[in-house]
């Protein structure tokens, strides 16, 4: 089988091109940076360097390939984040449509089921939307929860001011929370399979804790169990990371994000579809947490 696969050697991809070779495929991995092609060829996999904001050259990436698993990057640079996380699904229609490829594994997220009040994963509804269009192919959304790395961000504030928080809400907030390598392989077996049909959605998960549990796991890991989780309103949230440096659209979609966790519309339809959590509870990823603080404090 032949396989493309976006997303370049990050958390998910890299692991799902590990997966794809060692079963024996030809795959071939998008990234945008050319620096990336010798990591790629040492996976197995062949490298084809290009922008995913560009439909041609995705039309020419897609060709000949049996599946390919999409996923939009990141862009802190977007006017309208949500707006080009949705062109971006537009981009891989076209592609998909031009190419006859029949079988899609879509990253998305939580939340991708509301249009709007998500933060970026609104966008991904949008990009989810934009291959449900497609006739004649098959469409399998991945929504994963929370990623763990996510809370690497955290190390900072930890550091600075001996605690942990967000404008999720209390300590008593459930999260939705997942190891991207277990993204990886659902993603792998899904490929691998090709059992899926029409449009369907698969969510992720790894486990699922209270803000509360997670200060105390982490904390305890870096040799602070008593560190405090802290709910942040949503000004100082949105002036916090613009004081960080991100640029404004993103810190306002991200403190939208938050809004949404808090209130349980991210969550809603997560729960309405729970899948079995994997075993990579969060106390393996404390370990991979209390490295990365060590280092950084060393530093």
């Amino acid at each position: 089988m032949k396989y493309v696969i976006t997303g370049s050697v990050g958390h998910i991809s890299k692991p799902l091109v590990e997966n794809l070779v060692k079963a024996g495929h030809d795959v071939t991995v998008i990234s945008s940076k050319n620096n990336n092609r010798s990591v790629i060829e040492q996976l197995g996999a062949k490298a084809i360097i290009g922008s995913v904001e560009d439909v041609d050259f995705l039309k020419q990436a897609f060709s000949n390939a049996d599946a390919v698993y999409t996923m939009v990057p990141p862009n802190f640079g977007a006017a309208n984040w949500k707006e080009w996380i949705g062109s971006i699904g537009n981009n891989y229609a076209s592609a998909i449509a031009a190419t006859g490829i029949q079988h899609i594994v879509n990253l998305s997220s939580v939340g991708a089921h509301l249009p709007e009040g998500c933060g970026p994963v609104s966008g991904l509804y949008f990009a989810e939307q934009a291959l449900n269009k497609l006739a004649g192919v098959h469409v399998k959304h991945l929504r994963p929860g929370f990623f763990y790395h996510n809370f690497l961000a955290n190390i900072g504030m930890i550091q600075h001011m001996n605690l942990i928080g967000g404008n999720y809400g209390d300590a008593s907030t459930n999260m939705v929370l997942v190891n991207p390598a277990d993204i990886a392989a659902v993603a792998a077996e899904e490929l691998l399979n090709l059992q899926f049909t029409g449009k369907s959605v698969r969510y992720i998960a790894s486990d699922e804790r209270t803000t509360g549990d997670i200060a105390q796991i982490l904390g305890t890991a870096i040799g602070k169990p008593d560190l405090p989780w802290i709910n942040f309103s949503d000004e100082d949230t949105l002036k916090g990371m613009l004081q960080a440096g991100l640029p404004e659209e993103i810190a306002k979609n991200y403190t939208e994000m938050g809004i949404a966790l808090r209130n349980g519309s991210m969550t809603e339809d997560y729960y309405k579809n729970k899948p079995v959590l994997s075993n990579t509870k969060l106390e393996s990823f404390a370990n991979v947490f209390a490295q990365a603080y060590h280092q950084s404090i060393n530093h």
